[in-house]
């Protein structure tokens, strides 16, 4: 991204800001904050950003930036007043990581498309962790804390990056697979077994993830966009209640199923 005017300047009022906010006599709440305080906020700023994306909405998106990069800002400055390291530190191993990571760019190496410029990309990444006595498995650097569905993408690529994985192109074992599971769902909610039940419907979920994955959707969007649809369409009945004047409880299942169907039709037609 070319350097817009101004964006040192911004970036250190940004900082002179955090710093006030941070020091005795700032603000109460900021000084109060840590780093693990600050980790459900972190998520909050992600999500919601991913949000104004798929809204496509631009005055939202930059905000939104804006709010993540307060997160940002907000752990390099506690970091930074730990004596661990600064923002400075921070994009200084980012920018010198993308380097040594994009040979094809910025060395002599030479790529044919994306797909081997990100099998690259994890060799290199493989090699660091080695040379740094880390983790060297492939699921090393999953974060725990991730979306389970996110998680399971992310499991599964990566065994898939040394063929472990399904043949391209062919969705029938991944569809039987699904089936499979689902059956043996079945099986376990007919034993009543609460522990085994838990565990086949994690074993269908992760089905349905490797699913999504080979036809190429990401199924924590594909989720999110599912309770949207059902959030928009169970507003609907609560309107409907609303202006009708009678009680949820004067409703029987039978009304609300049919207010559901008139929000299915009218959702569909566009004029809800």
């Amino acid at each position: 991204m070319d350097k817009g005017p101004g964006v040192h300047e911004q970036m250190d009022r940004l900082l002179s800001i955090m710093k006030r906010l941070r020091e005795p006599g700032g603000c109460p709440w900021d000084r109060e904050q840590t780093l693990k305080s600050l980790r459900p906020f972190i998520l909050e700023e992600a999500y919601e950003l991913v949000d104004a994306i798929e809204r496509e909405e631009p005055g939202s998106i930059c905000e939104e930036c804006g709010d993540l990069l307060l997160q940002v800002v907000f752990v390099a400055r506690i970091c930074m007043e730990e004596g661990l390291f600064d923002l400075a530190d921070s994009i200084k191993a980012l920018n010198d990581k993308l380097k040594r990571r994009h040979p094809h760019v910025f060395g002599e190496e030479r790529v044919e498309n994306s797909s081997a410029v990100r099998k690259n990309w994890d060799l290199i990444k493989q090699g660091e962790r080695r040379i740094g006595k880390k983790d060297s498995s492939l699921f090393a650097g999953i974060p725990p804390s991730l979306p389970a569905l996110v998680k399971s993408r992310q499991i599964q690529d990566r065994a898939a990056k040394v063929g472990f994985d399904w043949e391209e192109g062919d969705l029938k074992p991944l569809m039987d697979k699904v089936q499979e599971e689902i059956k043996e769902l079945h099986e376990a909610v007919a034993s009543c077994d609460s522990d085994n039940i838990e565990e086949e419907i994690g074993d269908t979920f992760f089905a349905l993830v490797n699913l999504s994955r080979h036809l190429r959707v990401e199924a924590e969007f594909s989720l999110q966009r599912a309770n949207r649809k059902f959030e928009d369409r169970f507003r609907f009945i609560e309107d409907s209640v609303e202006r009708s004047g009678r009680p949820w409880s004067d409703y029987s299942l039978e009304e609300l199923e049919i207010l559901w169907d008139n929000a299915k039709r009218e959702k569909a037609a566009g004029t809800a």
